[in-house]
């Protein structure tokens, strides 16, 4: 059995606040007043910049970073990605905060 996740992860707020100008966005409530948005097909199309997004990651837009930034001035944000099959595989991780990155790019 495996999964695969690519999203960003914030509080409820911020992600609706922050994300009316991506209609591609889709916000899913998680609990704990916490929301994710996953890193659709037609998300990644609608972000992407056309550059090649940060090292290490799989699904991470071109200048996607950048947006993750300006979205943190409103609270923190995390885009995390994992991938696992049969309980082998990676994950990766990167947080914002006050328009920078406080953690990561995580790559345990």
């Amino acid at each position: 059995m495996g999964y695969e996740l690519q999203a960003v992860i914030a509080k409820d707020e911020v992600l609706r606040g922050a994300s009316r100008d991506l209609p591609a966005a889709q916000v899913a409530s998680i609990g704990q007043g916490l929301s994710l948005i996953p890193m659709t097909d037609q998300l990644f199309d609608a972000a992407t910049d056309g550059t090649e997004g940060p090292p290490g990651f799989w699904r991470l837009p071109g200048g996607f970073d950048k947006r993750l930034a300006d979205w943190s001035v409103a609270g923190a944000v995390a885009y995390v990605e994992a991938e696992y099959f049969g309980g082998v595989g990676e994950q990766h991780a990167a947080v914002w905060a006050d328009g920078a990155v406080v953690l990561g790019p995580l790559h345990p």
